[in-house]
């Protein structure tokens, strides 16, 4: 038998089940990381090369770190979807925070290193590692509490308060040992977290039951309890292409071509910054290229959402 949200309460903490505390410290330690590494990185771009920084310029380390924190919020979307569609949110989380890992330990390597390359891949790491852990760690405390919505918010606010003590703890802690002992230090700190908050997670994982499971996956587990075809369907296994408005083919290469020249458009500023080079070297009337693509990127936008109505 598939495992229900109720069977999560009957063995809880405070009147919650006992995985929402596991959820709570994995998030709590992700957060850690994420906070503790992006204190540092404005800082060590912009150290000088005899403190062991690049040496940048303040414009410059904030357009890279505006460009990394916009991808922050983006590839959740990806991520989620991948979950829900095909690995499940458990996979998700545990591929998620494992690259994660890798990626702080990327940034700590190029301090020992002092190869910039590692930077960059770190960079690349953390943005792919959040696109698959961050939205499926919410989804799983939904899912938890679907027939409990009285609880849900208290579940949330317990939630979130680990993710106010691990922001407040990466800063302290990765920000003292950056400026004490090495830049590799701070950001290697923040990897051991996030590891540790890997493995706590996927040591206690199976006590999430089905609720982890892709939805193929716990389709197949209804219908080997012994429901109907309709009757798993029913549950909320509702195949794409059932959706009310399904993408037609037009539809996603409008979406593919916004994806990429909105990309582009989002890398440029920190590619232009750091080679000198300008990425839309072009202008349209006295507009530059960079506004005018962005324009033309706002307008495809809105031109898909206005046809999806």
């Amino acid at each position: 038998m598939s495992q229900t949200s109720n069977d999560f309460f009957k063995s809880n903490v405070l009147g919650h089940p006992a995985g929402l505390f596991i959820l709570f410290f994995t998030e709590m330690w992700e957060r850690f990381s994420y906070y503790g590494m992006r204190i540092l990185l404005v800082i060590f771009l912009t150290a000088s090369l005899i403190d062991g920084g690049w040496g940048w310029e303040r414009q410059t380390a904030l357009a890279l770190f505006g460009t990394y924190a916009s991808l922050v919020y983006l590839t959740p979307i990806i991520g989620g979807y991948i979950a829900d569609k095909f690995i499940g949110y458990r996979s998700a989380v545990v591929i998620g925070a494992t690259v994660m890992t890798l990626g702080h330990a990327s940034m700590a390597l190029e301090d020992i290193l002092n190869a910039r390359f590692f930077l960059y891949l770190g960079l690349v790491l953390l943005v792919i590692g959040n696109g698959f852990f961050k939205p499926n760690m919410t989804s799983i405390i939904s899912e938890m509490y679907k027939d409990h919505p009285e609880k849900k918010d208290g579940a949330y606010t317990i939630f979130y308060m680990g993710v106010n003590a691990g922001a407040f703890l990466g800063i302290l802690l990765c920000g003292y040992l950056g400026e004490k002992l090495g830049w590799g230090w701070g950001f290697g700190l923040a990897g051991v977290f996030m590891f540790f908050g890997m493995l706590q997670f996927y040591f206690a994982s199976d006590m999430f039951g089905d609720i982890s499971k892709s939805a193929k996956e716990r389709k197949q587990a209804a219908l080997d309890s012994g429901l109907t075809e309709e009757e798993s369907t029913a549950q909320e296994f509702v195949d794409e292409d059932d959706s009310p408005n399904p993408f037609t083919t037009l539809d996603k290469i409008w979406a593919a071509v916004v994806t990429v020249l909105g990309l582009t458009w989002l890398l440029s500023d920190p590619y232009s910054k750091i080679s000198n080079q300008e990425l839309f070297n072009f202008s349209v009337g006295s507009m530059s290229g960079s506004n005018f693509v962005f324009i033309a990127v706002l307008l495809l936008f809105l031109g898909l959402l206005l046809s999806r109505v």
